[in-house]
């Protein structure tokens, strides 16, 4: 008969082969701790990223309202209950979810800081490139931002302040790249548009990756706004009306 399932790690039968380290027996001392035991029970910090990964995973094809914490606990092995333990609540799970794909882009440089000046522009098109083969996490991020613009949506907050935080970044690093010159209203636009393209792109490649060559498509609208933003107030304005003269 199956064993009763632990709320913090079991649901695994005692009376069959451990699967992926989920039963919970005793912690065992070992002289190669960088070699877990067979049936040793995983770490805090490994469950947590586990239990994210999945959820970002779950949110990402079936949104966050209908994607469930039951669904994210098979995944891992777990119950119901074993996930709150970990994360307190669902709203919490979801920015865990949302800085674990920040976290993402930032090892595609493998650093932990904000690049500054011509440098973030180049991350942004490295992380494009990374982007390509991580399906998974551009459609978590896709499917959560979009759904924060609902009301009493749990990740408005993060959203809003992650982009302010980015249109802060990338407003700095126009100021290094075009000069003490640049219009505060050229800058402001442009960090804007890159946020806006970018995040555009990405959708139109999610739903038909064949047409929509992701990395160059952000490349060549980067360097379009680029280019604009160093011509500042000179820029050409084909789509600005001409002044009316009497």
């Amino acid at each position: 008969m199956p064993g009763r399932a632990r709320d913090d790690v079991d649901v695994t039968p005692r009376d069959l082969p451990p699967q992926s380290g989920h039963l919970d027996e005793p912690e065992v001392q070992s002289d190669f701790p960088h070699l877990r035991m067979r049936g040793e029970r995983k770490s805090t910090p490994e469950r947590r990223a586990e239990i994210v990964r999945a959820a970002a995973k779950t949110f990402g094809t079936k949104g966050y309202q209908k994607g469930s914490l039951i669904d994210i606990a098979a995944q891992v092995g777990m119950t119901h209950a074993g996930v709150l333990h970990h994360f307190g609540s669902k709203e919490a799970l979801l920015i865990a979810v949302l800085e674990y794909r920040d976290q993402e882009d930032l090892e595609v440089l493998a650093r932990q800081k904000m690049p500054e000046g011509i440098d973030l522009f180049w991350h942004l098109t490295r992380t494009a490139a990374a982007n390509a083969s991580r399906a998974g996490i551009v459609q978590t991020y896709a499917a959560i931002t979009g759904e924060s613009v609902t009301e009493n949506h749990p990740a408005r907050s993060f959203v809003v302040n992650r982009f302010a935080a980015l249109r802060g970044f990338i407003e700095d690093a126009l100021r290094v790249v075009c000069g003490p010159d640049l219009p505060d209203d050229v800058c402001t636009h442009a960090a804007s548009s890159i946020i806006g393209v970018m995040d555009g792109i990405q959708l139109q490649w999610l739903l038909d990756s064949d047409a929509v060559d992701l990395p160059e498509a952000t490349r060549f609208a980067l360097e379009a706004i680029l280019t604009a933003a160093q011509a500042g107030a000179g820029r050409p304005k084909p789509l600005t009306p001409p002044t009316l003269t009497t």
